[in-house]
C-alpha cells in the first residue's frame, strides 16, 4: 500500500480549479465525434408499457451524459412500425367495417386521439389471438402486410394515420418522464433500402441460401458456443427483425457518419445484436474504426421477483404507473408536511417531479444489467437511496443558500479548510473520476451512487458544522463555497440522469 497524505492547501486550490471551469468539472473528449443512441423502441398501435421505460430512462440519460462530454448526439426511438402485428390490425380495421374510423381523422382533437389509442390498444391483442387460432384470419392478415409494404390503399393510407396518432400518444409518455428523441424514425423508414442492400451482398457472394432461407454465416472458429447465421429472408420472402437492423445502420452510416452506434435494448436480445454486428462488419457496411455496442439492460421485476404486472396480473400500462407514481408522491409529501403551505397548482408540479425522480433513480441507481424490483412504497420514501430524498437535500441546500445571502453572507472565491471539512471536500473532487467512469463504461449508475454518497455526507457535514452561525467570516464563506459546490454537483448529475429539482418543497 501507499499511504498518500494530501495536505488541505492543495484540495483547497483543486477545488478552487474546480470551480473556476465548467471544463474541469465534466471531462470532455479532445476531439468531437457524432454518435447515434438507438433506444425507446415502442411499437405503434399498442398502449406503452412498463416493458418500454428502461430503454427510455437509460438511452435518455446516456444521451445527457454523452452530450455533456462533448459528443454530438443523435437519438432515435427506432419504433417498431412495420411488419404482421400492422397487417393483423389494419385487416381487422376492413373485416369488421371499423375503417371509417380512418375517414376523417381529427389529428388535433385530443379525444379522437385518445379514443384511437384506446380501441388500438384493446383490438391488437383480440386480432392477434384470433388469427393465431384461425388459419383464414393469418393470411390475410399477411396479405395486408404485403399491400402495406408495396405502399397499396387503403392499408398505406391507415397506417399512416395509426402511425401519426401513435407517435402523439408515445410523445405525451415520453414528455412526463422527460424523455427526449431526435429522431421518430421505425423500420418502415428503411424498408426501401433492404431489397437493393440484399441484392448487393447476394452480386459479392456474401449470402447463401438454406431451407429456402436467405442468410449471412457470422460465426468464428473462435466462438466458444454455438452463433446461428443471420436470417435474411424467410423461406416465404418474409423480412427479419436482422435485415431491417442491418438496413438500419446502412441509412444511419450514410446519414450521420458516426464514429459510434449505441443500442439500450433489453440484455435478452444481446445474440441478435452479436449477429448483426458481425454481418455488418464481414459484409463492409461498417469499418473497424465505428463502435458497435448493444449496451443492454435487465427487467423491471416487482416485489414478487417476476416482471411488474398490474393486480390483476396484466402487463401495466406506462401511463398508469406515472400516474401511480405521482399519487403515491403527493401521498409521501403530505405525510412528512412537505409544501404544506405551497399553492395548489405548484404543489401539484412538485408532485409530479418527485414521481419522476422516484421512478427515475430507482432504476438508474442499478447497474443496468441487472435486474431490480421496483417498490413504489420504497422508492417514493424521503429517506435512504431515493430519488425524493435527493431532491430533500439538494432543496435543502438551496434553501440554505438563499437564507445566508438574506443575510449578506456569500460563498468565498477562496476555499480554506478545516479537519471538519474534509470529508465532504474530498468527494467534491472525485467528481470528474466518476463522470469519466459512467461515460466510458455507459452506467448512469456510477453517477447515481456517487450523489448519494454526496447527499449523505453534506447531511453529515450540515449537522457537524457551523454555517450560517460560523462567526467567523473566512470559514463562513468558505462553507458556503462548499455548499454551493455540493448543490451545483447534485444539480449536474441530477440533470444527467433527466431530474429537475423543485424550487421549493
Amino acid at each position: 500500500f501507499i499511504n498518500l497524505d494530501v495536505s488541505n492547501d492543495y484540495i483547497s486550490s483543486y477545488l478552487q480549479k474546480l470551480r473556476s471551469s465548467r471544463d474541469g468539472i465534466i471531462p470532455r473528449i479532445s476531439t468531437p465525434q457524432k454518435v447515434v443512441i438507438d433506444y425507446g423502441g415502442p411499437n405503434i398501435a399498442k398502449a406503452m408499457h412498463v416493458g418500454h421505460l428502461r430503454s427510455a430512462i437509460i438511452g435518455d440519460s446516456l444521451r445527457r451524459i454523452m452530450l455533456a462530454a462533448g459528443y454530438e448526439v443523435i437519438g432515435d426511438v427506432h419504433m417498431g412500425d412495420w411488419g404482421t402485428h400492422m397487417g393483423m390490425l389494419i385487416a381487422d380495421y376492413l373485416r369488421t367495417g371499423d375503417d371509417s374510423l380512418f375517414d376523417d381523422p381529427k389529428l388535433d382533437d385530443d379525444d379522437y386521439i385518445n379514443s384511437l389509442i384506446d380501441d388500438m390498444a384493446q383490438r391488437y391483442p383480440q386480432a392477434s389471438a384470433q388469427a393465431k387460432k384461425d388459419s383464414q384470419l393469418m393470411k390475410e392478415a399477411h396479405e395486408a402486410t404485403v399491400m402495406l409494404q408495396n405502399k397499396q390503399d387503403p392499408y398505406y393510407r391507415i397506417w399512416k394515420i395509426i402511425r401519426e396518432i401513435s407517435i402523439k400518444g408515445m410523445k405525451k409518455n415520453y414528455d412526463r418522464l422527460g424523455v427526449y428523441f431526435d429522431l421518430w424514425n421505425g423500420e418502415s423508414d428503411v424498408h426501401d433500402i433492404i431489397a437493393p442492400m440484399v441484392d448487393d451482398l447476394k452480386k459479392r457472394g456474401l449470402t447463401e441460401e438454406s431451407e429456402g432461407a436467405l442468410i449471412i454465416r457470422v460465426d468464428k472458429e473462435s466462438d466458444k458456443k454455438e452463433i446461428p447465421p443471420l436470417i435474411l429472408y424467410k423461406s416465404d420472402g418474409g423480412v427479419m427483425y436482422g435485415t431491417t437492423d442491418m438496413a438500419t445502420i446502412v441509412e444511419r452510416m450514410r446519414l450521420y457518419h458516426p464514429s459510434k452506434i449505441i443500442y439500450v435494448v433489453d440484455q435478452r436480445q444481446s445474440l441478435h445484436f452479436e449477429q448483426v454486428f458481425r454481418a455488418v462488419r464481414k459484409c463492409g457496411l461498417v469499418g473497424d474504426e465505428v463502435e458497435l455496442t448493444h449496451a443492454g439492460f435487465g427487467t423491471m421485476n416487482g416485489k414478487d421477483g417476476k416482471p411488474f404486472k398490474t393486480r390483476d396480473g396484466g402487463v401495466m400500462r406506462l401511463d398508469e404507473l406515472l400516474s401511480m407514481a405521482t399519487s403515491k408522491a403527493r401521498e409521501r409529501m403530505e405525510e412528512a408536511k412537505l409544501a404544506e403551505e405551497i399553492p395548489a397548482e405548484e404543489k401539484e408540479e412538485i408532485g409530479h417531479m418527485v414521481a419522476i425522480a422516484a421512478v427515475k433513480f430507482a432504476d438508474l441507481q442499478n447497474n443496468r444489467m441487472a435486474d431490480y424490483i421496483f417498490d413504489l412504497d420504497r422508492l417514493t420514501s424521503f429517506e435512504g437511496k431515493t430519488g425524493p430524498y435527493l431532491l430533500y437535500q439538494a432543496v435543502r441546500i438551496k434553501s440554505l443558500l438563499r437564507k445566508a445571502e438574506a443575510k449578506g453572507f456569500l460563498p468565498s472565491q477562496d476555499i480554506t479548510l478545516q479537519d471538519e471539512d474534509l470529508g465532504l471536500s474530498l468527494l467534491l473532487c472525485e467528481f470528474p473520476d466518476h463522470f469519466s467512469q459512467a461515460l466510458s463504461n455507459y452506467a448512469p449508475h456510477i453517477l447515481c451512487d456517487y450523489a448519494y454518497k454526496l447527499a449523505q455526507e453534506f447531511s453529515g457535514f450540515y449537522g457537524n458544522c457551523h454555517i450560517i452561525s460560523e462567526s467567523d467570516e473566512d470559514l463562513r464563506g468558505s462553507r458556503l463555497a462548499l455548499c454551493s459546490m455540493t448543490y451545483g454537483y447534485l444539480e449536474t448529475i441530477l440533470s444527467l440522469i433527466g431530474i429537475k429539482i423543485p424550487e421549493r418543497m
